[in-house]
């Protein structure tokens, strides 16, 4: 079987780590498999498996994700069975991959809580399929973008990280940014994009009590992190909001932090909770699409409705209560969970059996 994704850029950012993740597990089990990105480059480039065909469209990166010169005749040349189109501007295009390769199957994806441009939406009606990443996700493509529900697959995200094995805290990690054995570290991994608000996290990180031993640190980078960073000055937290930057693999964060905290409204399945709660961190994060997925509500992950500052403070003020034998309760509860139910094995062949029920004989 020929698959090809398609996606704008490879950027940091969780759905092209899903791509990167997909593309090189299909090439693995032996089905040629080409990653074609409208710009060249990337952060993720280099995790790009020798075995998956690369492909670019524009000869050098002029910055525009949704420019893609000459897709319509690459995608012809590739012959693919299978097309998966990841993220929005690639979706966006696949209507008009649909109409111009009818015998192949073109696949779009629904991995986003924010409204959806029109030639996305054209494309939902379009395509043979649609996979949704969360339950919320297809719910929201029948009621809100009125696409069958017959025709709709949910399979989540993949674990990208492998988890480690063992609970023990990364110290050595704690004390590079200052935090003592008592110290609540709270952890965000995320680009640095308006809809991922990183900028609430710290307002509502100011108004806990002074008396309070806390840090959060804020993993990634973007052209959202320079207003944080002035926000954090301005409201003089620069002594306990660390700004740790782009980390390929952020696992030794998820070992040195006490808890996951997530603001975005944006997310149809957040790749940093499910990491998180892989690595045993409790999660406290505003409601949106898919967000309660990522966790056991009231157990590993606790739901905040969107904006309540207050309900969200007082939600973590709780979750430094609880000693080390109830911690460590939560952590294996939250590992076991999410290895199970994101398993990349397990998401790769949900993949590969639904092309397999859908390429026509």
């Amino acid at each position: 079987m020929k698959i090809l994704i398609v996606q704008d850029f490879l950027r940091s950012g969780g759905t092209e780590r899903q791509s990167v993740l997909l593309a090189n597990a299909w090439a693995a089990a032996g089905h040629p498999t080409t990653l074609l990105t409208f710009r060249p480059g990337g952060a993720l480039v280099g995790t790009v498996a020798k075995n998956v065909s690369r492909r670019t469209l524009q000869p050098f990166d002029v910055g525009l994700d949704w420019l893609a010169p000459g897709l319509i005749a690459a995608t012809r040349r590739a012959a693919p069975d299978i097309i998966l189109c990841m993220g929005r501007m690639a979706n966006c295009y696949g209507a008009s991959l649909q109409n111009a390769l009818p015998a192949c199957r073109v696949i779009a994806t629904m991995r986003t809580g924010k409204p959806l441009p029109a030639l996305f939406r054209r494309s939902l009606q379009r395509v043979g399929h649609v996979v949704a990443n969360s339950a919320e996700a297809r719910d929201a493509l029948v009621s809100r973008y009125f696409v069958s529900r017959q025709k709709i697959s949910v399979i989540h995200n993949s674990l990208v990280f492998p988890p480690v094995t063992t609970l023990r805290r990364n110290d050595a990690l704690r004390a590079h940014y200052g935090a003592t054995d008592s110290t609540n570290v709270l952890l965000c991994v995320a680009m640095f994009r308006p809809e991922k608000n990183q900028r609430e996290l710290v307002e509502i990180m100011a108004g806990l009590p002074t008396s309070c031993d806390w840090q959060l640190w804020l993993a990634g980078d973007g052209p959202a992190r320079a207003a944080c960073e002035d926000l954090v000055s301005r409201k003089k937290l620069g002594a306990r909001v660390k700004f740790t930057g782009f980390h390929a693999n952020p696992s030794a964060l998820y070992c040195a932090a006490d808890l996951a905290v997530h603001a975005s409204w944006s997310e149809a399945l957040s790749n940093f909770l499910i990491e998180a709660q892989a690595h045993g961190l409790p999660a406290v994060a505003y409601q949106a699409q898919g967000i309660e997925e990522c966790f056991i509500p009231g157990q590993t992950g606790w739901a905040i409705a969107r904006n309540d500052r207050t309900a969200f403070r007082s939600e973590l003020l709780r979750q430094f209560g609880p000693g080390a034998t109830e911690r460590n309760v939560i952590a294996e509860k939250a590992r076991t969970f999410a290895r199970e139910t994101f398993d990349p094995e397990r998401q790769v062949a949900a993949y590969l059996n639904l092309f397999s029920q859908i390429v026509a004989p």
